[in-house]
């Protein structure tokens, strides 16, 4: 029993020493720059400093969250309808979602940023008809489009994933006691569902809230916290201000994974009910 204890740990040792080396000590350190200045005196100056940054974490939160209810709106009976198909069509559907994450998301908000500018595909097109061109390029939809493209595979595949362990006979079994299509959505689609909604909601909304490229190039004078970030530190050389602005971006993404686990285990209880 000791030797296979000790086994346990041996094999446990490399993920605990890759996780001091990459988790634990760059926090650490971030952590540790934001409560320092450019000396290395502790200060609370980059903390009280963050009160001039309210509206861009409010906007980067508007934004991410309005582009992930979107995302799960457009995600949620696309991966039903994947997970109904049979398997050869299934194959098909998947890569199709899968097929943009082929490409670099710096490529693929590239695209994007030729297809809405004033000479776009779009405002050309439009001219053929003789509507003047629209302004897409600088305005919070085209971000908020920007994250919905780049991040919906994120929604559908953790949704499908549990769609399709939902057997068929579930279904059945409720039409067999009376339910119609509202009541098996309500009672048992998306109760068995909420795990994957739950996952995709915070893989859609974490790299929402921090990103940094799709505003800079789909936002024009938009700034979100990412940017903020970037800007602090590539631009300005503030190590310090740039890892306070990162301590609060971190905690407030685990304050909602923590919000969005408890929602999950809720509804999950709830399930029978």
């Amino acid at each position: 029993m000791k030797k296979r204890t000790l086994g346990q740990r041996l094999l446990g040792a490399p993920y605990i020493v890759w996780a001091a080396i990459f988790i634990i000590v760059p926090l650490l350190i971030v952590v540790y720059y934001s409560f320092t200045d450019a000396d290395g005196n502790w200060t609370l100056n980059n903390i009280k400093a963050l009160a001039d940054y309210k509206e861009v974490f409010w906007i980067s939160i508007e934004y991410s969250f309005i582009a992930t209810v979107i995302t799960l709106l457009i995600s949620y009976p696309f991966a039903y309808l994947m997970s109904r198909q049979k398997e050869n069509a299934q194959r098909i559907m998947m890569m199709l979602v899968m097929l943009p994450m082929w490409m670099n998301l710096l490529i693929r908000t590239y695209s994007w940023m030729n297809i809405l500018e004033k000479n776009g595909i779009i405002n050309n097109l439009l001219a053929n008809f003789g509507i003047e061109p629209l302004k897409m390029i600088g305005t919070p939809g085209a971000v908020i489009f920007g994250m919905i493209y780049n991040y919906i595979p994120y929604m559908i595949l953790p949704i499908y994933s549990v769609m399709s362990k939902i057997e068929p006979s579930l279904l059945e079994a409720a039409e067999d006691l009376g339910s119609n299509g509202w009541s098996k959505l309500r009672r048992v689609i998306l109760p068995m569902s909420m795990p994957g909604v739950v996952s995709g909601f915070t893989m859609v909304f974490v790299p929402s809230v921090s990103t940094f490229y799709i505003s800079q190039k789909l936002g024009g004078k938009i700034m979100l916290v990412g940017d903020a970030i970037e800007k602090q530190i590539q631009s300005l050389y503030n190590y310090n201000m740039g890892a306070a602005l990162s301590l609060v971006l971190m905690v407030l993404i685990l304050i909602s994974m923590a919000v969005m686990k408890k929602f999950a285990g809720d509804e999950g209880s709830n399930l029978y009910v």
